[in-house]
């Protein structure tokens, strides 16, 4: 079915669709609209969930943690302090190997208080064991939705999915929405340590040194199979609703000398700034970064790169780009835009290409490389 819809609804109508088990909510800005809709669905019973209205994001996760283990299919959302206030429980989520479906709308931090889009906050989390997808349209926000809850619940994973979509840029962005018809798309989730009432055990104990580390490893094992479980749900997805995603959105890369490399938003500005510069003779391309974790192997060879951050590590430098010099050991032109809703346009993408000086920092609007 065709719509017009905001990101956050598409999320919502994303989770009609599924139909899990429990939703645990509580509301913050630029959030607030999922869990509205949602709760709209329950109540006119479009959707047939336990709709847990708590009393603050801790409990949100809390509540998802306690009914996941029992073998429910669960979601939340949240963004910005919310996922904060949530950091305890997130950690708990993927340590105790829960399917937990997670949207979160990046939105910055405080001090000062800032409503607008920022990408810090799901960074914030990224050593935690959850995986990440970022979006960039409205379509793309229902999809990457429908296709978390397969990932997570598949048995070769049973970790939980973030998804992410940037504040107001897109949560609150009116586009064309195609729904689909999910069938069987999306198995029963079986979990194969749910909780048994018939054969009791403890969870959550005291993990002496000689396990603890084996924990870890699982988890990281579990990361490295998620790859080819994306890969697969990906590839079907592709077959029956005819959308194709895959871990980076590539445009012109092939025969580009450099490359602009985002996330969310950000990277979808760059293919219009892409179009502009191969008009004036650079031979430019785009490479949207989807997945954050597990983290791509990305192909940049002989390519000069140009990272945009929405966000920073302070005292290191913006996190993707640390991210991509960890894994191509290049250096490239990092720059810092976007934080806290800074309008960045296709023309200052462009700015970007045409000034660029590969191993330095640049900060937007502070005008000085680092």
């Amino acid at each position: 079915m065709k719509k017009i819809a905001t990101g956050n609804k598409a999320v919502a109508e994303a989770v009609k669709q599924v139909g899990p088990d429990v939703v645990a909510a509580y509301p913050i800005t630029p959030q607030t609209e999922i869990v509205e809709q949602i709760a709209e669905f329950v109540s006119s019973g479009e959707l047939k969930s336990r709709y847990i209205p708590v009393e603050s994001e801790h409990s949100a996760m809390a509540a998802c943690i306690g009914a996941s283990i029992t073998g429910a299919r669960t979601f939340t959302a949240t963004s910005s302090h919310g996922l904060l206030y949530m950091h305890e429980m997130t950690n708990w989520a993927a340590g105790a190997r829960l399917p937990v479906v997670m949207a979160t709308v990046n939105r910055s931090l405080g001090p000062g208080w800032n409503i607008w889009a920022e990408h810090t906050d799901a960074l914030q989390e990224r050593d935690t064991g959850w995986l990440q997808v970022y979006v960039s349209t409205v379509q793309e926000a229902y999809d990457a939705t429908l296709m978390a809850f397969r990932i997570a619940e598949h048995n070769d994973v049973l970790l939980p999915v973030m998804v992410n979509l940037d504040g107001f840029l897109l949560s609150h962005i009116m586009q064309p929405l195609d729904t689909v018809e999910l069938g069987d798309f999306i198995p029963p989730l079986n979990l194969p340590h749910a909780i048994d009432t018939k054969n009791p055990a403890g969870y959550g104990g005291l993990t002496g040194p000689d396990q603890q580390f084996l924990i870890r490893w699982d988890i990281e094992r579990s990361m490295r199979d998620s790859v080819k479980v994306i890969e697969e749900t990906e590839r079907k997805f592709a077959k029956r609703f005819g959308r194709k995603y895959g871990f980076t959105e590539d445009y012109l890369c092939e025969d580009a000398d450099v490359i602009v490399i985002a996330l969310g938003t950000l990277g979808k500005e760059a293919e219009v700034a892409i179009d502009l510069l191969r008009k004036e003779g650079i031979r430019a391309g785009s490479m949207r970064l989807r997945w954050l974790r597990p983290f791509p192997k990305l192909e940049l060879k002989g390519k000069q790169v140009v990272v945009i951050d929405r966000d920073y590590s302070f005292g290191r430098g913006g996190i993707l780009a640390t991210e991509i010099m960890a894994q191509t050991r290049e250096e490239l032109f990092s720059v810092i835009a976007g934080i806290g809703g800074q309008e960045v346009t296709y023309e200052d993408v462009a700015d970007f290409v045409r000034n660029r000086r590969i191993g330095t920092e640049f900060w937007f609007g502070v005008n000085a490389h680092v």
